[in-house]
């Protein structure tokens, strides 16, 4: 992979790379993890599913009381990690990261499988609970309130990270591996190769 190669800004490139990664039929492509930060530094990942991405950046949807979206809002930043590792591929988004608009959360809420709009209300994302039968007491509780169509609870939504750095990485059998970085500067996007 060469310089030349890339597109000229990081969500044209990914928009690229991530139709590559479907078409392989890696499973659930859109699968990335998440790594978040105290504001005291103690930090932690998982895997969110992306549910979108433009030139505005990368989003994914969340309980705001869960783990990272206490992390979130203490220390607004975070790196998304793509790990294609079928294609040999990997792309890392680090940024600053603000919620969504409350109409932009509903509507894609709204969209969901009833059963996972039943689920944002049933789990208490990240607490302790005494058992699975607690669990599944408060999925039924619910799912008698709101037989049809549950609101959004005020507690859930969509988080979007803006880029202002964006890594391709392409795996080379000799371990030379590719690294090229997208950084954001004032004047737009600087393309920059790293030692592997």
């Amino acid at each position: 992979m060469i310089e030349g190669d890339l597109a000229a800004d990081p969500v044209t490139q990914f928009t690229l790379w991530f139709a590559d990664a479907v078409a392989a039929g890696l499973p659930e492509p859109n699968a990335v993890v998440l790594a978040t930060s105290s504001a005291g530094g103690r930090p932690s990942a998982r895997t969110v599913l992306l549910k979108g991405f433009d030139q505005r950046g990368f989003v994914f949807y969340t309980n705001y009381e869960s783990r990272k979206g206490r992390d979130l809002a203490e220390n607004p930043r975070a790196c998304l990690m793509f790990p294609w590792h079928q294609i040999r591929r990997q792309v890392r988004v680090e940024g600053q990261v603000v919620r969504l608009p409350r109409e932009d959360s509903a509507a894609y809420f709204h969209s969901r499988p009833y059963g996972s709009r039943i689920g944002a209300w049933a789990s208490r994302q990240s607490a302790v609970v005494a058992s699975r039968e607690e669990l599944d007491a408060r999925y039924v509780e619910l799912a008698d309130r709101w037989p049809e169509d549950p609101p959004m609870p005020d507690f859930w939504g969509g988080f979007r990270v803006i880029p202002t750095e964006v890594e391709f990485w392409q795996g080379q059998t000799d371990r030379m591996h590719d690294r090229l970085r997208y950084r954001r500067t004032a004047v737009g996007w600087v393309l920059e190769r790293l030692a592997p």
